[in-house]
């Protein structure tokens, strides 16, 4: 048929809806960590917060909402030792700049930590998800200071 498509439609001409920042809608939502499991939970918060759970999400633009997680301090990792054996490094980039701490130590000394950090690692490491990361808010405790949002609640 001399390389020409037989039967090509105008439907295969539409293009894929993008969404800019200005018509992006921000929802509120309330999670509670209390007997999470660690990375199970954050990536679920992390789809969330990029917005791959709305139908209108778009790579470039930051579609996700904003989310409260309380409880913080009672989420857990699975697995018998696993307190012990979870450490987080960060280096300094001096000589003997290793600087090591276990799961535990971390919860005892700020108890959000785990999740922040956790939640972070599986956003876009630029600009954008930055951007996305300043609208999770983490709190140790039950309270947390975003009623007037109307939060809904976030079952993971």
């Amino acid at each position: 048929m001399n390389g020409r498509v037989v039967g090509f439609d105008a439907v295969f001409l539409m293009n894929t809806p993008s969404i800019k920042k200005e018509d992006v809608e921000s929802a509120w939502f309330v999670a509670d960590a209390e007997g999470k499991i660690l990375g199970r939970f954050a990536s679920e918060v992390a789809k969330i917060l990029r917005g791959k759970h709305k139908p209108t999400f778009t790579p470039h633009v930051d579609s996700g909402d904003h989310v409260v997680i309380v409880n913080a301090e009672k989420i857990q990792v699975k697995g018998a030792n696993k307190p012990q054996q979870k450490v987080y490094t960060r280096y300094s980039g001096y000589p003997s700049g290793l600087k090591k701490q276990s799961f535990e130590d971390a919860m005892e000394k700020r108890p959000t930590f785990a999740l922040e950090h956790a939640i972070k690692g599986m956003l876009p490491h630029n600009k954008l998800g930055r951007q996305m990361l300043k609208k999770l808010r983490v709190y140790a405790g039950t309270e947390h200071p975003h009623e007037a949002q109307n939060p809904q609640t976030l079952e993971v």
